[in-house]
C-alpha cells in the first residue's frame, strides 16, 4: 500500500510531527486563571485527561496562534499542569505571550519542544497498535481523551486526535526515547508516512495551517476554528471584537473548500473570482488528491460561501465551493 492508502484505507501511518509543532508546559495554582485571560476557550471547563482547541488572539481579535491545550493527570503534578502545542510557525509568539506572566504569580512556563518528541499514528488501526505497544486499553477513550502511562524507563502522554480526518493517537515522549519508540510502532504494524503525503491528507481533512492558511491578519472567526471559542466565558484578550463579529451575523470572508475541475496543481495565492469575474478570494493551500483530484483551501467572500457555488480559479478553471472536510474518515464514524 502507498503511504496515502495505508492511512485512508484501513491501516495506520506513523508521522513524526516533532518539528512541525512546538510544545510548552504550563503549571501552577494560577495557571487556569492566567491562561483563561489569554485564550478564546474556557480553561475552567477543561478537566483532567482531556484536551481542547483554543486560540491566542490579539486585542483586535486576530490570531497569534491556534493551539491544543492538553490537561494530564500525572501524579507528580501538585498543581494544574497543561501541555500547549501548536504550529511551529507560532511557537515563539505563543511562548512570548504566555511568558510575560511568569513573575505575576504561581505560574510556570517551560519550552519543552527540544526535550520532547511528538509522533502521531493516523488511521483505523492506530488505536490497536498503540494498545499493543504500550499495553493499555483505549476502548473508552473519548475524542478529546488523554492518557499518561509508563513506557520502558519513562512516561508518555497519549492524546486521541486527528490530523487527517482519520482516527488517531498522538504520542508525546521524551526526545531521548523517540528513537526506540519508532521501531516498536513499525514492528507492531505502523507504516512511516512522509510530510508530502501528510499535506494531501491535511487539506482533504480541511485543517488549516498557520503561516499557510491562517496568519496574524486573520480574525479568529474567519478560520473555521469554531470549536476553539467559548462565548459564555469571562473576559479575555480580544473578546469584545470576537463577540461583536459573532453577533453581527457573519465575517466578510471565510476559509472554504474548493473542488477544481482540473488535474493539475494550483499555486497558493491564486485569485478566486466569481462567475461574473469579480475577485472574491484567494487560494491558500492546494493539492491533487488521489481520491478527489485537485482540491484547495481558500478564503471566499461570504456572498459566495454557500456549498455548491461555482467560482473561477487561475482564472479559467471552474471550481465548486465544498463543505469541509472534503473526506469524512474514521474520525467522524461512531
Amino acid at each position: 500500500m502507498t503511504e496515502y492508502e495505508v492511512i485512508r484505507d484501513g491501516g495506520a501511518g506513523l508521522i513524526d510531527l516533532s518539528a512541525l509543532r512546538g510544545r510548552i508546559r504550563v503549571s501552577g495554582s494560577e495557571a487556569v486563571m492566567f491562561l483563561n485571560g489569554l485564550i478564546t476557550n474556557n480553561m475552567k471547563t477543561l478537566v483532567a485527561n482531556r484536551w481542547m482547541h483554543a486560540v491566542f488572539p490579539t486585542v483586535q481579535g486576530r490570531l497569534i496562534g491556534a493551539v491544543r491545550v492538553v490537561r494530564g493527570s500525572s501524579p507528580e503534578d501538585k498543581n494544574a499542569a497543561f501541555l500547549i502545542d501548536g504550529d511551529a510557525a507560532t511557537h515563539e509568539a505563543v511562548l512570548k505571550t504566555i511568558s510575560r506572566f511568569t513573575l505575576a504569580g504561581d505560574f510556570h512556563v517551560t519550552d519543552v519542544t527540544g526535550d520532547t518528541a511528538l509522533l502521531s499514528l493516523q488511521g483505523k488501526r492506530a488505536i490497536e497498535i498503540v494498545e499493543k505497544v504500550f499495553d493499555v486499553s483505549l476502548a473508552e477513550m473519548p475524542r478529546d481523551g488523554v492518557m499518561e502511562t509508563a513506557w520502558q524507563d519513562g512516561r508518555i502522554t497519549l492524546i486521541r486526535a486527528t490530523h487527517t480526518a482519520e482516527d488517531g493517537i498522538d504520542v508525546v515522549i521524551d526526545s531521548t526515547q523517540a528513537a526506540r519508540l519508532t521501531p516498536a510502532l513499525t514492528d507492531a504494524g505502523a507504516q512511516p508516512v512522509g510530510l508530502e503525503t501528510l499535506e494531501v491528507l491535511r487539506v482533504e481533512a480541511g485543517i488549516a495551517r498557520y503561516g499557510q492558511d491562517i496568519d496574524e491578519t486573520n480574525v479568529v472567526l474567519e478560520t473555521n476554528l469554531d470549536d476553539a471559542i467559548s462565548y459564555t466565558k469571562g473576559c479575555y484578550v480580544g473578546q469584545e471584537i470576537i463577540v461583536r463579529i459573532k453577533h453581527r451575523g457573519h465575517v466578510a470572508k471565510k476559509l472554504a473548500g474548493l473542488k477544481l475541475e482540473t488535474d493539475r496543481p494550483i499555486e497558493a495565492g491564486t485569485t478566486i473570482k466569481s462567475t461574473d469575474n469579480k475577485e472574491i478570494g484567494r487560494v491558500t493551500s492546494a493539492v491533487v488528491s488521489p481520491k478527489l483530484g485537485a482540491i484547495a483551501l481558500g478564503y471566499v467572500r461570504y456572498e459566495h460561501i454557500e456549498p455548491g457555488t461555482n467560482v473561477l480559479v487561475d482564472p479559467e478553471i471552474t471550481a465548486t465551493v465544498t463543505p469541509l472536510p472534503f473526506i469524512r474518515g474514521s474520525w467522524y464514524q461512531d
